[in-house]
């Protein structure tokens, strides 16, 4: 495929997808865990959930009959408008969405049962001080060495060349240092196949794994290589890693 063909791709990716990473067609082998079916696990049908950074709210939304009320928030505007379109044919009417950041959470102390966080920055101290006592909070999170294929061929990208469970570490540290009594984590490095190549790129320019993806031509060459060299039958292999960690207040 030509460079000329990727930079079409560039161009239409969002007209394909738009914000919608659930249309992203993808396989994984060795997922160890779902995040929201662990909340499932934890929660009442009475129970209020906050999920930061909240995305498309497809996850939050997937979930909603399984407790009282769920309020998504998210510091981009644009996932916020897309999240408010889901809810709106969804129909659903437990499900509420903000535009917020993580380090200021603008609601009443103790409201909630439940926090959530998937792949997004979170406070812990903020946390601590909207969740009530007994409280989960569960985080999954994007490990160093996710994507570590890509990242070698790009020569860049998201932690590159950091330490794998730095961060992971960090978010112990911080969720012990603000009041949670019990923290657990666990981790897997699953394998990830893209079934074709505009869903890759839909993932490299919605998200920083490669830090300004396509502003430079000779990143849609090396991107040509990256797939030529990781084809196979279940599509263009890289891997999935992350860690999860369930804290109790």
């Amino acid at each position: 495929m030509s460079e000329f063909d990727y930079k079409n791709f560039y161009e239409k990716v969002g007209n394909i997808n738009g914000w919608d990473f659930s249309n992203i067609k993808s396989i994984s082998e060795g997922v160890k865990w779902e995040l929201y079916d662990e909340v499932i696990k934890r929660c009442k049908k009475t129970d209020i959930l906050l999920d930061i950074g909240t995305g498309g709210g497809e996850k939050l939304l997937s979930i909603a009959s399984s407790l009282f009320l769920l309020i998504g928030i998210d510091l981009s505007r644009r996932m916020v408008e897309t999240a408010s379109a889901n809810l709106k044919k969804s129909k659903i009417v437990n499900v509420k969405f903000f535009q917020m950041a993580s380090e200021n959470l603008q609601f009443p102390t103790g409201m909630f049962d439940i926090v959530t966080s998937r792949h997004a920055p979170f406070s812990s101290n903020e946390i601590v001080k909207v969740l009530n006592t007994g409280g989960w909070f569960l985080t999954q999170q994007v490990s160093e060495s996710d994507k570590c294929n890509l990242k070698e061929a790009f020569g860049r990208g998201q932690a590159h060349g950091k330490i794998d469970g730095e961060l992971k570490e960090k978010y112990i540290h911080e969720l012990k240092e603000a009041g949670f009594s019990k923290v657990q984590s666990f981790d897997y490095d699953a394998k990830e196949y893209f079934e074709r190549p505009e869903d890759l790129i839909f993932l490299l320019t919605h998200t920083p794994i490669i830090p300004d993806f396509g502003e430079d031509k000779k990143d849609w060459e090396l991107l040509k290589d990256f797939i030529e060299n990781n084809k196979s039958d279940k599509g263009i292999q890289t891997n999935s890693k992350r860690f999860l960690i369930i804290a109790e207040k």
